[in-house]
């Protein structure tokens, strides 16, 4: 297991592309992902987006404390990491790769193709004071740590 990122000073260089075993089989590929392995935390929730309309829009919030494996389990899509300074886009389209993102990056998911599935492995339980839903909130709290620099 991982020590989780301190939200404050985390960078959407801290995001990373994990390359996840892929089985091919005759009769189709599979992927597994196991917590403290594949993914590096246990994993206590997950779940996934789907039936999102064409070109929609997810997200638009950060987390304090939870971290997340992201992947396109069908379809694809993009998710933008901000940490209040810098921006960059990540392309999620293949079921056998995922997203680690840490806590404190604001994240949009936008323009899943038709029948796109994004499956979420997260560290914790669904807890509604851990979410910012503000991003002006969010950027006040990012830079709270800066102006201690």
């Amino acid at each position: 297991m991982i020590d989780l990122l301190d939200a404050k000073t985390s960078t959407v260089f801290d995001a990373k592309v994990l390359d996840l075993a892929r089985i091919d089989l005759d009769s189709g590929a599979l992927t597994a992902i196991n917590s403290d392995d594949e993914v590096p935390f246990s994993i206590k929730r997950v779940y996934y987006l789907y039936d999102v309309p064409n070109k929609s829009d997810r997200g638009a919030h950060a987390h304090k404390e939870l971290m997340q494996l992201v992947v396109a389990a069908s379809g694809s899509f993009e998710i933008e990491l901000n940490d209040g300074t810098n921006s960059k886009t990540f392309m999620l389209r293949q079921p056998d790769e995922g997203l680690l993102v840490p806590p404190g990056l604001w994240r949009d998911l936008r323009n899943f193709s038709g029948g796109g599935i994004c499956l979420v492995l997260a560290n914790e339980i669904y807890d509604e004071s851990d979410y910012f839903r503000d991003y002006i909130k969010f950027k006040d709290f990012k830079n709270e740590n800066s102006s201690c620099r």
